[in-house]
């Protein structure tokens, strides 16, 4: 760590504090050349993660989110809620271990999709309707006939 009275690059700690949250790490540190003394912090570099929206805004991720839109979908539905909550863990994996901290919402939709077609059909649709934002009763009823075609492919 740069000295910062006489810029040299040498120190030693001489005393270590965690903060009362154990977020920080507060250092008191003694420069090797003019033996002045200085303070430092370390923490940990939280980079946010992204969701990339339709229109390519950023926006945090946000659990509480997708948790509330799966609860809605499968309102008055037999889904249990513990189901809901290991999809919501599976996406923020995805969203983690993302390398670029950014996930496009259209990848979270589609798989979220995926996960609610293969065990109720009809917070599916719910969702899908939300999500896909249907201008028409025709885009409506394609996504309708094509759950009724893997429903029979089954």
């Amino acid at each position: 760590m740069k000295c910062p009275f006489c810029g040299h690059l040498e120190d030693k700690v001489v005393d270590s504090r965690e903060s009362k949250e154990g977020e920080v790490i507060r250092r008191r540190r003694e420069c090797l050349n003019c033996a002045k003394r200085f303070t430092s912090y370390e923490r940990i570099d939280q980079i946010p993660h992204l969701i990339i929206k339709k229109d390519g805004r950023r926006e945090r991720f946000d659990r509480e989110k997708i948790m509330a839109g799966l609860l809605k979908a499968c309102e008055k539905r037999p889904v249990a809620v513990k189901e809901l909550e290991n999809i919501v863990d599976r996406v923020e994996s995805m969203v983690h271990e993302s390398p670029d901290h950014e996930v496009p919402s259209v990848a979270v939709g589609e798989y979220l999709m995926d996960r609610l077609k293969e065990f109720d059909k009809v917070a599916f649709v719910r969702f899908a309707s939300v999500y896909r934002d249907f201008k028409d009763v025709d885009q409506f009823m394609a996504t309708l006939k094509g759950l009724l075609e893997t429903s029979t492919d089954s």
